[in-house]
């Protein structure tokens, strides 16, 4: 019987002096690489400040927020028009405008705000109309693209209602194009700005069960970095922001954790991290700026892989269990005469 000793040598024998060398660099390379991207992420996450977003524009140029009245919209527009930027607040809800409106201008003497209510989901021309020329000689430094929709619970996609299938493809996908279309074009021509598109740990990873939201999550991936890529000659720098869950009507969680921050907190964490790709493991064109979801988003693509089939299988299964609980409380709801959301 052979001993581990014999056997190396055998080995050391038949690779020779220059294998072995070989082999040699090739771990030290490895493990280079492997302290290279734990040092990045967490200096990206616990060390590091990003971009300063004076570099987007000057104090009294403009933000846009769509998505505006409502989660991490609202604090969007709170914490931009703190930092001096005057806001254009874009939502379905005039109301609801109005109100945020009059609170940034009674909370931050000098910024201004202009409001457009608007139904992503309708996709009228004239709405888009509306909003060109609402933008058209304004200084627009930042363009948050935060308007989505998701499912109303988790369903299989051969059940998915049409209606809601077209509606979920033309807010995330359609509605984040256009208004791009529409902004970005200043901002090139003002050689800065800054565009950030909110994505989501379901368009990071294949999300059965949300099919049709998790494919237009990850269709945005793609479309931002790319983007990112034609624009950063012209000074515009482009990001998907990335998150997991959030305290918000979407996610209908209410209370926050250590995996689940409030809007504030994440978008505190955003306006912070901007340009640090170390966040996100790497990802060209791509934050994931709360710190408990970028140790997630590093372990899950360093250490599994983003398509790895026990991650997909993990997925399918939460989101069944979250499925067939939500049925739960409809039928409970429905017994007792409650309106069904």
């Amino acid at each position: 019987m052979t001993s581990s000793g014999e056997f190396i040598a055998k080995i050391s024998s038949f690779i020779g002096p220059i294998g072995l060398s070989a082999f040699a660099l090739l771990g030290a390379v490895t493990f280079l690489n492997v302290y290279l991207k734990i040092f990045s992420a967490f200096s990206s996450l616990f060390i590091l400040s990003g971009t300063n977003l004076r570099k987007f524009g000057p104090k009294g140029s403009w933000a846009l927020i769509t998505g505006a009245s409502d989660g991490i919209g609202k604090e969007f527009s709170l914490q931009l028009a703190a930092k001096g930027f005057n806001v254009v607040l874009v939502s379905r809800t005039q109301s609801k405008l109005a109100t945020l409106a009059q609170e940034i201008e009674s909370k931050h003497s000098g910024i201004e705000t202009k409001v457009l209510a608007m139904d992503f989901a309708k996709n009228d021309p004239l709405d888009y109309e509306r909003l060109r020329a609402l933008v058209k000689d304004l200084d627009l430094a930042i363009l948050i693209n935060n308007v989505g929709k998701s499912h109303n619970i988790p369903v299989p996609f051969l059940e998915t209602a049409e209606k809601e299938m077209d509606e979920i493809i033309t807010i995330n996908v359609n509605g984040t194009l256009k208004v791009t279309q529409i902004v970005a074009p200043g901002m090139v021509s003002r050689k800065r700005g800054l565009i950030l598109t909110m994505g989501s740990f379901g368009g990071l990873l294949p999300t059965p069960f949300l099919a049709t939201y998790s494919g237009s999550k990850a269709f945005l991936q793609h479309w931002s970095t790319a983007l990112g890529a034609e624009l950063r000659r012209d000074g515009v720098q482009v990001q998907l922001v990335v998150g997991y869950l959030i305290t918000s009507a979407m996610s209908k969680i209410r209370r926050p954790s250590m995996m689940i921050p409030t809007p504030k907190g994440f978008v505190k964490a955003t306006l912070g991290k901007i340009g640090l790709k170390g966040t996100a493991a790497g990802m060209e064109g791509t934050i994931t700026p709360y710190w408990s979801h970028g140790l997630m988003h590093w372990g899950v693509q360093e250490l599994l892989g983003i398509w790895n089939g026990l991650v997909l299988n993990r997925n399918l299964g939460m989101h069944a269990g979250i499925r067939k609980r939500a049925l739960r409380k409809r039928e409970r709801e429905a017994a007792q005469g409650k309106k069904i959301t």
